[in-house]
């Protein structure tokens, strides 16, 4: 277990945080990874069985009975097999799940016009809520920014995603100067982040689950909402362009086409005639 965390996990973080692009998602994905090779490694003394007498036919049982933490078994497996210990076995991948909550389109034109107009909400509520509506954001994401990632030129205002500026709406880029305004040493400088929204805990990150049910509190759902902003985009831009822009696989902006197909009204409004 030693050598796959060190070789396999941390080595790999260290890579991606050195290039900027170690989230606090990826850091959570890396811990389960960790904690589910370590359960499996002792299913394995359960059975009464080395490592290296794995067959697909162990694999698969295991797998039948953690249908949610199977493919978090596929990094150990893979280094495994890579350094000969194990010999060439496949996890499958759980089929895609299509999202299932959506908001009407005047539900959603109404909580995004809150966001940049009540002035009731606590200033990141407002922020956060309009970033997941207008640009799909996920709130792993949005923890992350960081103020150099809002910049101006003389006519606009433009949020870094990715690698790509977006344009920001002048009401929302009002709100993010605001922002910016109200934290401490808010500008940046050498080796050091400034979040734009930061924690309780100075130089740390939100907690996005805990994040999820303020917005909640306040009326401003995330899934339905982000669901909803993406199947908008996704009708409007090709998927490679949603992919670039708002950060997601190809595989991902591609599935969401098909879904979206020509229209997304169609599909809404089956679902509401399906619900009791």
């Amino acid at each position: 277990m030693r050598p796959f965390a060190e070789w396999g996990i941390v080595k790999d973080a260290r890579r991606r945080a050195a290039r900027g692009r170690y989230s606090l998602g990826a850091y959570k994905g890396d811990c389960t990874d960790i904690r589910v090779t370590l359960k499996f490694l002792a299913w394995l003394d359960d059975q009464n069985l080395h490592v290296r007498d794995l067959t697909q036919a162990h694999l698969d049982d295991w797998a039948s009975t953690h249908p949610t933490q199977r493919t978090r078994l596929i990094p150990f497996v893979r280094w495994a097999h890579a350094r000969r210990i194990v010999r060439d076995l496949e996890i499958h991948h759980r089929p895609s799940q299509l999202p299932g909550t959506f908001q009407d389109e005047t539900t959603h034109q109404a909580e995004l016009r809150r966001c940049l107009t009540d002035t009731s909400l606590p200033l990141p509520m407002r922020i956060i809520g309009a970033l997941v509506r207008l640009y799909a954001l996920p709130l792993t994401r949005i923890v992350e920014l960081t103020t150099d990632q809002v910049h101006r030129d003389a006519e606009a205002t433009y949020l870094t995603l990715d690698r790509h500026p977006v344009l920001l709406p002048p009401t929302l880029a009002s709100l993010l100067d605001e922002q910016i305004a109200q934290l401490h040493d808010p500008l940046p400088s050498p080796g050091r982040r400034h979040l734009l929204l930061p924690g309780a805990v100075p130089g740390r990150p939100r907690n996005p689950a805990g994040l999820a049910d303020q917005m909640r509190h306040h009326g401003l759902p995330v899934r339905a909402a982000r669901n909803t902003a993406l199947m908008e985009a996704i009708t409007d831009l090709p998927p490679i362009v949603v992919a670039d822009l708002f950060g997601i696989s190809p595989a991902t902006a591609h599935r969401w086409s098909q879904l979206a197909g020509n229209s997304w009204a169609p599909y809404l409004a089956a679902r509401q005639r399906s619900r009791p």
